[in-house]
Formats: structure tokens, C-alpha cells, sequence
């Protein structure tokens, strides 16, 4: 019978289902499994709080340590992270900036792409505050990477254990416990074609005290990259647009007088510009002003589509795509832990880290807009000019302008987090262990958003005149005694420096996010015995306050940046849990051992009321070298803060309206669309007129929202044949269903979901969209969180791992594999039916993997790293069968891209490294630039090589 001993320090390597996996690890399973020799510690895993003999575990955690995220040039944790199959690049630092306003420079955790409010992200099985307001989504660049032993990924069923966010899984990041001695680390690297730059360095020191009872530590962390621009890449600098394939074979299947697109290079507005550009009359050609405040005419060069046009004078819009944004990290990190006595500790964390992103993007801009029209007696207006607008006519003409020279828009995010734990741990008899913590956590985030072209002084500088000495004035008296400047915009760079100050604003608003956690537990990994085993217990309570509160500036003009509201929320949760581990049966044939699992949570939200969740799990080892493992569990999830109370915010989005004559007949059956928007009493020959402009919206929370309701299944397979040392493999399927899904659609798939709806407009989509009764165009659109009927994802995960000796030193290698089966958005609650499912486009390859070598030999040690995703559709089945042929970009093709580096380690505890990402200089997949949410898993860097040095004493 194995012998039972206090609760082990929690191991590198506890599951064979793991990312990496060692020689060492396998050995120690091998030893595992000879149960009836071996002597065991208890250990603790991730998915459970119940320390099991040989950590057999029916949960499929994956495993990877902080050396192997950080063995590449990467200079935060989260870059790594995003890498792996079953993590999405929804935010990332690539993605963060144009994803929504205050988001510059985080990177959050998105597994198995369910979205990042789903995946609950925990430091040493503890909660840790949110980055975002409202969210619970953690940024993971404020952990301290220089203390992470590993990061333990699982799949399903942990709510009931951990929490509901838990919803999809649980990124737990454990670091070092006792840490002494001296390491520092310094990093820095520089892209192949651009002087984009990233550098790292981190301090580490600790040490025991009072003869080994107790430990104290500190660490500081920088790290940073300058911004690179699309401008910046050969790669990513050439201006698209998709202009009309008349070719044969490329028109619209349903109406041959609709082309499909081709998406053309050299090719941009010409109707917009930074310049300038107006048009006297409907029958007159386009013009732009010269710097000198003279106009010519544009040149339309070979090509011409609607407002686009190839090698001609048009404006590339890449110059305000930025692919990576400036941002630095500041991480200050402390921990101590003392034995008060023999069987007792009580253990304190604190850190501070200090985040700071820049993100750039266009500037205000002004396209159709009778704001921006200019008078014939404008002070500006040439004499040419004069002439040109009396021979036809005109007293007036808007000009569709860029207001680059004015100052593209900035947003510089800082975020500072404080998190401090508090707990004492120990033994209670001799079995029964106890930990009981509080954790107070506050992120504050300060947003300024700078170049905010302020309407009415922009109104009043527009308005210019030539007062009695010639001089350029405003028009308005009121407005010359309030300061205004009358500005110039004839041409790039005529407006002035006074004028600009007085057109612009910079604008602050603050967040506060603060999360207060109590919380104790007890378990027993022998409560009683059993003929099977030993059965494992564990139960708690907890106490969870969460509160966010946004300031937005109080600024009593309109600006073109959008009008935000104050979010104030708060939620509470009072919970108790438990866990059962029970030995079934044991040394039968077939049957070595099999475990039963059971975990349950009660919640009592302040928001929503009681809430329970369950798991239910079997670990069956078959023999020494098979195991099958499955579980089942059932969730809720309660709505967070911004989901009930974001408040209600202006918002301006470009939409097409389906109910347009030239759009009605783009499905396969149109009558559909047609019956929608007839009933919605848009007559037949309507043709709207904001196609190609902003419309003006509402978004915000939705304080009627329903909590979501999901249940997850995985079942998986480990297999380590004895016949070939050091061989280990396992494959789970895992499977994951969310009923009343919350999530908030943007505004084109609202009108879509409401005109293609096959139950007619009586849908939650259509009571979002609001029509002028005159025009019947829409005149408002609201977008706000609501429950969809479902989402489902399901797929396999697969891990091989293999070492073995090779010309006097070790290859170790593993794969990783995750073959998505099915990512499925079912949107009408009243059609239980339809669906559309994005496995397989962009952003969810069908097949990703990452495969592995490090060959180490002496002191030397070399690794090398290759990811794979497959082709991706950019066009969901179900939007192909509106049209099969909409572009000649139907796809981001096959990606590989590979890393490597070569390390040495002097005998004095110096070592050195020397690395190359993207070794090949892979580029980006034709018609992306990596910078969204669907298409940041692709590198938008290029060849990247860096240097590190580290040192431990």
C-alpha cells in the first residue's frame, strides 16, 4: 500500500497529457506506474483541489513550462501563449488596438476561440483581476514571467471547480515556490526589414531565511517594442482595393449585372484623399488640390470602379494601419513565505506592473459630408477657383478630405494593477490540508485619445472670410472673440498650427476595476479506504466582490470621437463547493484502476440569483501503459459587468442595407430578403444612400440578459508503449455546448440576421434597427449584448511526445495538434435550426499544430520550432450560398513558419543565445496584414532576429 505524506510541492510535470513533456516526466511516470514499488507524494493538478497518488487526473490539462514560452524572441508571455492550437488570437498585441476603445496593448486569453469572457485565467489556482473594464479577462502581461515554473491548460469542466467563467477552461499559471539565488535575463532583437525592435530585461533574487522555515523574494521586469507601421514592410505597404472582375466567370451567379470583386493592387480612393478632393457637379471630373492650394485634375489611371481606381492618383489607406503598437511593460513582483510551525505557513504576494500602449489610426475624415462645405466666399477659395465655380454655377461644394495634417488619431492606454494575497496554509490532523486566502486586486487604466476634431470650432474655422485688410478671419464674430483661426484646407498641409490647436481636443477618461476574493478550502486525499483506493475530498467556500467604474472627460462640445457613457457595476457571489474522488474498482482484468470524480459549485449572485454546476469524471487505466479519461459537466455563466451595464455609448458604423435594388437578389433565394424587407415596408425599387458613409448608432450593455447555460463533454486517450522508451501520446476529443450564449453583434450582421431571417422580422434583430417611415432609410441601429441560442465547438486535441539519446547528447520532440471539428453560431431563438458554422475560416484553421525539438549535449543546446495552420475560407458555407464567387480572395492559404536558436552555458552560470523567428521570412497571407482578430495568428513582423544573455548564481 502506498504511503501517505503531507502535500507535496506541486511538480513541473504532473499529467502525460502534457504540451511538454520531459524525459524526466516520462521516467517519473514510468515509477508511477509501478505502483506496487513505488513510494508516492501527493500532488496537486490543475481541474482539481483533491492531491492524488500519481496524478491520474480525468480532466486533459495541457503543459507547457515558462522556459519553453520564453525560449523564442518573444518578450511577454502572452505572445507565446497565443501560439498554441487551443488558444485564439482574438487579443493580442497585434489585434488590441482596432479592437474597441481602451484596449491598446492588451493581450487576453481566448481558448478555443469562445471568446475571452469565457476563459478564466488564474495565478497559482487564485483569481486575479481584470485588465478590461466591465470583463474578467486578464491581461497576461502583467504576470511576472521570470517566476513562471509552467502554465496548465484544461478544457471543459472546471467551473465547478474554479468558477463559471470557467465556461470553456482555465489557464492556470504556476510559479516557483521557493526561489533562491540570482538570475537575470536580458533579451533584445530587431526585425530583418524594418527597424522594429523588441528588448526584455528581468532580476530575480531570493532566498531562504531562518534556517530554510521561510523564503523571500522580488523580481523586476521591462519589457518594450517601438511601433512598426504597415508603411514600415515592404510586405504589408501596397494600397488595395476591390475593384469590379468582369471577367468570364466572375459575375455574380444570380445577377450577371452585379460583378464580383477582385482585389486589385495599386488601387485606392480617388474620390478621398489627404489632399482634398471635390467634385462641382454630378457631370464634372474629380479634382485635388497641390500644396500650393491650386487644383488638377485627378488621374483615374488604368482602371475605374466606383470610387476606386488602379495606378491613378488615389490615397493608401495602409499608411494608418499600424501592425504592432509602442508599448513598454514595468513589473514588480514580491513574495514570502514563512513556517510558523511545523505542520503550518503563511504565505504573502504583492505586485505592482505598469503597462503603457500607444495605437495610432486615421484621423478625422470627412466623405459626403455637408459639414465639411465650402463657400465660394470662403477666405481660401483662389481665384481660379472663384471663376471655375461662377462658369457653373455653384456657390458651394463639399471637399472629402482626410484630416491627416491635423494629427492622426492617438491613443496612449496606461494601465497600473495592484494584486496582493494574503494566506496561511497547513495540515489539520494528519490528512486533512486547509489553505485559506483573501486577495485584493485593482487595475486602473487612464485613456486619453488625442486629435479629437472638435465639430463646431471646426464649423467656425471652416466658415472663413476676408475681412476689411485682407485678412483670413471667421466668419462668426462670436467665435473670432472665443479665439477661433480660420483654417485652410487646400491642399495637404495648409491647415496651420493655430488653427489645428483650435479644431483639436485631447480628451482623458479613467477606469477603475477592483476585485476582493475570500476564500478557504479543506481537502483530504484519504478520507477513508476503500477495496480500490483511497477516497479524496475537498470543500470550500468563497466570497468574490467585483466592481468596474468608467469616467468618461466631461466635454460639453461634440467631437469626432465617439460620445461614451459612464460604466458603474457591481456584483457580488457567495459560493460553496465540493469534490469527490472515489476508487471504483482496481487490479481486475482490463480494469488496474478506475476512479470516479464528482465536483459541484452553489452560487448566489447578486445579479442573477442561485446558480449550480457539476462535473462528473472517470479515470479508467487500463493497464501500465493505457488510460482512458472523460468528463461531463454542466455551467452557468452569469453576465459580467458590461454586459448588464454598459452604459449607453455613440457608436457610427458602415452597413450595407439589403433592401437595396441592387443587393435584393444576392441569395440563392431571394424571395426571402424581399418578403423582410417588405415587411418592413421598404418598397421594391428602394436605393439608400449611406453605403459608403457612417451610420450613426447606439451601443451598450443589457441589463435584461439571461445567464448562459453550457455543457461540456471530453473523452481522451494516453498511451505510453512500453516496448519504446520515453514514448508518450494522447488524443482528446472535447466538446462544447453554450446555450444563451451572450455576445453582441456588430451592426452589419444585425441587419443581415434580421433581413435573411427565414421566420420572417419578428426576431430580436430586427426590433434593433430603426427606419425613417419617409425615406425608409435606417436611421438607428442599437448594439448591445444579447443571448443567442447557441454556440457549439467540438474537437481533438493530440500530443505525441518522444525523447531519446542521439550522438552523445538528448533530442527531446513533441507535437501538438488540435483538429477543429465544428465552431457553429445558432442566432435565432425562434429557429432552433439555423446556424453558421466558421470552423474552418479565418481564425479557426481546421488543423493547427506545433512541433518541437531541443537537442541538448554538453553544456550546449539547440531548439528548433515549427507552427502549422491549414487553409481557411475567408467566407462562411453560408454566406458562400449567397454568393458563391464574391472575390478573387477566397482564402488565407496554408501557413508554416518556423523559429530556431542555439544556446551555450558557461560553467560560471552564464549563458548565452542567439535566435531567428519566421527563419524563412514567411509572409503574410495574400489580403491581410495580421491586425485583426481572424487573421493576428499570423506574423506581421517578418524575420526577426535577437540575442540573450542570462546569468543565475
Amino acid at each position: 500500500m502506498p504511503s501517505k505524506s503531507r502535500l507535496a510541492e506541486v511538480i513541473a510535470l504532473s499529467l502525460l497529457g502534457s504540451a511538454v513533456l520531459s524525459t524526466s516526466a516520462v521516467a517519473a511516470e514510468d515509477a508511477a506506474a509501478n505502483n506496487d514499488k513505488q513510494t508516492y507524494e501527493r500532488i496537486e493538478v490543475t481541474g482539481s483541489r483533491i492531491a492524488r497518488e500519481n496524478a491520474y487526473a480525468p480532466t486533459p490539462v495541457t503543459m507547457v513550462t515558462g522556459e519553453e514560452l520564453l525560449g523564442s524572441g518573444v518578450t511577454n508571455i502572452g505572445e507565446a501563449l497565443n501560439q498554441l492550437p487551443a488558444l485564439g488570437s482574438t487579443m493580442s498585441l497585434a489585434s488590441s488596438g482596432g479592437s474597441s476603445i481602451g484596449t491598446a496593448g492588451l493581450n487576453l486569453l481566448d481558448l478555443r476561440n469562445l471568446g475571452t469572457s469565457r476563459t478564466l485565467v488564474l495565478v497559482n489556482g487564485k483569481r486575479h483581476v481584470s485588465s478590461q473594464k466591465g470583463t474578467s479577462a486578464v491581461d497576461v502581461n502583467t504576470i511576472p514571467s521570470a517566476w513562471i515554473e509552467r502554465v496548465e491548460i484544461i478544457t471543459g469542466g472546471a467551473s465547478a471547480i474554479y468558477g463559471a467563467d470557467a465556461v470553456t477552461g482555465v489557464v492556470n499559471f504556476i510559479l516557483k515556490k521557493n526561489i533562491t539565488g540570482l538570475d537575470i535575463n536580458a533579451s533584445i532583437g530587431t526585425a530583418d526589414d524594418s527597424d522594429f525592435r523588441k528588448k526584455r530585461f528581468s532580476i530575480s533574487y531570493g532566498q531562504d531565511i531562518d534556517g530554510g522555515r521561510g523564503n523571500v523574494a522580488f523580481a523586476a521586469e521591462y519589457s518594450g517594442q517601438n511601433a512598426l507601421g504597415a508603411m514600415d514592410r515592404d510586405a504589408t505597404k501596397t494600397s488595395y482595393a476591390n475593384m469590379a472582375n468582369n471577367a468570364e466567370g466572375r459575375v455574380d451567379d444570380n445577377d450577371p449585372s452585379n460583378p464580383d470583386m477582385i482585389r486589385t493592387p495599386n488601387s485606392g480612393y480617388y474620390t478621398m484623399g489627404n489632399d482634398g478632393r471635390f467634385q462641382l457637379s454630378d457631370s464634372d471630373y474629380w479634382k485635388r488640390f497641390n500644396r500650393d492650394g491650386s487644383f488638377s485634375r485627378v488621374d483615374l489611371g488604368s482602371n475605374q470602379y466606383s470610387n476606386f481606381c488602379t495606378d491613378c492618383d488615389s490615397i493608401n489607406i495602409k499608411q494608418f494601419n499600424e501592425l504592432q503598437p509602442k508599448f513598454d511593460r514595468y513589473n514588480l513582483n514580491f513574495k514570502t513565505n514563512y513556517d510558523i510551525t511545523t505542520e503550518d505557513s503563511v504565505y504573502f504576494e504583492a505586485k505592482y506592473s505598469r503597462t503603457e500602449a500607444s495605437n495610432s489610426g486615421q484621423p478625422a475624415y470627412f466623405f459626403g459630408n455637408p459639414k465639411n462645405t465650402v463657400s465660394i466666399d470662403n477666405a481660401f477659395v483662389t481665384p481660379e477657383l472663384r471663376d471655375l465655380m461662377q462658369s457653373q454655377n455653384v456657390d458651394s461644394f463639399v471637399v472629402n478630405r482626410f484630416m491627416t495634417d491635423a494629427g492622426v488619431r492617438i491613443e496612449d492606454d496606461t494601465r497600473e494593477t495592484q494584486r496582493y494575497v494574503l494566506g496561511v496554509k497547513g495540515l489539520i490532523g494528519e490528512d486533512w490540508d486547509y489553505d485559506i486566502y483573501a486577495v485584493y486586486g485593482q487595475t486602473d487604466l487612464e485613456r486619453t485619445n488625442k486629435n479629437n476634431l472638435i465639430y463646431q470650432n471646426y464649423q467656425y474655422a471652416l466658415d472663413s472670410v476676408r475681412d476689411a485688410d485682407g485678412n483670413a478671419v471667421c466668419r462668426s464674430a462670436t467665435a473670432r472673440a472665443e479665439g477661433c483661426t480660420p483654417i485652410n484646407i487646400f491642399g495637404f498641409g495648409a491647415p496651420s498650427r493655430a488653427a489645428i490647436d483650435y479644431i483639436n481636443v485631447d480628451l482623458t477618461g479613467t477606469s477603475t476595476i477592483k476585485q476582493t476574493v475570500l476564500s478557504g478550502s479543506v481537502a483530504n486525499s484519504s478520507l477513508f479506504e476503500l477495496p480500490a483506493g483511497f477516497v479524496g475530498f475537498s470543500a470550500g467556500v468563497e466570497y468574490r466582490k467585483e466592481q468596474s467604474e468608467t469616467k468618461e472627460p466631461d466635454y460639453d462640445k461634440k467631437t469626432f470621437f465617439n460620445a461614451l457613457g459612464n460604466d458603474v457595476g457591481s456584483f457580488n457571489v457567495k459560493e460553496v463547493f465540493a469534490e469527490l474522488s472515489v476508487p471504483l474498482l482496481s487490479d481486475l482484468p482490463l480494469i488496474r484502476q478506475l476512479d470516479l470524480d464528482l465536483a459541484g459549485r452553489y452560487a448566489d449572485y447578486s445579479t442573477i440569483g442561485d446558480a449550480t454546476t457539476w462535473k462528473a469524471g472517470l479515470s479508467w487505466e487500463i493497464n501500465d501503459e493505457l488510460r482512458m479519461r472523460s468528463t461531463y459537466a454542466r455551467a452557468i455563466r452569469a453576465p459580467n459587468i458590461s454586459e448588464l451595464y454598459g452604459a449607453a455609448s455613440q457608436d457610427f458604423f458602415q452597413v450595407k442595407d439589403s433592401c437595396r435594388l441592387d443587393r435584393l437578389n444576392e441569395l440563392d433565394n431571394s424571395s426571402t430578403r424581399a418578403a423582410n424587407c417588405a415587411a418592413l415596408g421598404v418598397p421594391a425599387d428602394f436605393n439608400s444612400a449611406y453605403d459608403s458613409s457612417t451610420l450613426e448608432g447606439v451601443s451598450s450593455g443589457n441589463r435584461d440578459l439571461n445567464p448562459e447555460k453550457s455543457k461540456s463533454f471530453t473523452l481522451g486517450l494516453v498511451y505510453q508503449p512500453s516496448f519504446i522508451d520515453n514514448l508518450a501520446l494522447t488524443v482528446d476529443y472535447w466538446d462544447i455546448t453554450i446555450d444563451d450564449a451572450i455576445s453582441s453583434i456588430d451592426a452589419q450582421d444585425i441587419l443581415d440576421k434580421c433581413l435573411d431571417s427565414e421566420t420572417g422580422i419578428n426576431n430580436q434583430y430586427c426590433a434593433l434597427i430603426s427606419r425613417n417611415p419617409d425615406n425608409h432609410q435606417i436611421n438607428n441601429i442599437v448594439v448591445q449584448s444579447m443571448n443567442l441560442a447557441k454556440l457549439e465547438a467540438s474537437g481533438v486535441d493530440f500530443d505525441v511526445r518522444y525523447s531519446f539519446d542521439l550522438l552523445g547528447g538528448e533530442l527531446t520532440s513533441g507535437l501538438i495538434a488540435t483538429k477543429l471539428i465544428r465552431n457553429r453560431q445558432y442566432s435565432f431563438q425562434n429557429d432552433p435550426s439555423s446556424y453558421e458554422d466558421f470552423a474552418g475560416t479565418a481564425g479557426l484553421p481546421d488543423w493547427q499544430s506545433n512541433l518541437s525539438l531541443k537537442y541538448d549535449r554538453d553544456n550546449w543546446e539547440a531548439t528548433w520550432r515549427t507552427r502549422y495552420m491549414q487553409k481557411v475560407d475567408l467566407y462562411s458555407a453560408q454566406s458562400l450560398a449567397r454568393n458563391a464567387n464574391p472575390s478573387n480572395v477566397m482564402d488565407y492559404g496554408t501557413y508554416v513558419i518556423s523559429e530556431m536558436a542555439i544556446g551555450y552555458k558557461f560553467d560560471n552560470g552564464l549563458g548565452l543565445k542567439f535566435g531567428v523567428d519566421n527563419v524563412f521570412d514567411k509572409s503574410l497571407p495574400f489580403g491581410t496584414i495580421g491586425t485583426s482578430a481572424s487573421s493576428a495568428m499570423y506574423d506581421n513582423v517578418g524575420r526577426y532576429f535577437y540575442t540573450s544573455a542570462s546569468f543565475s548564481f
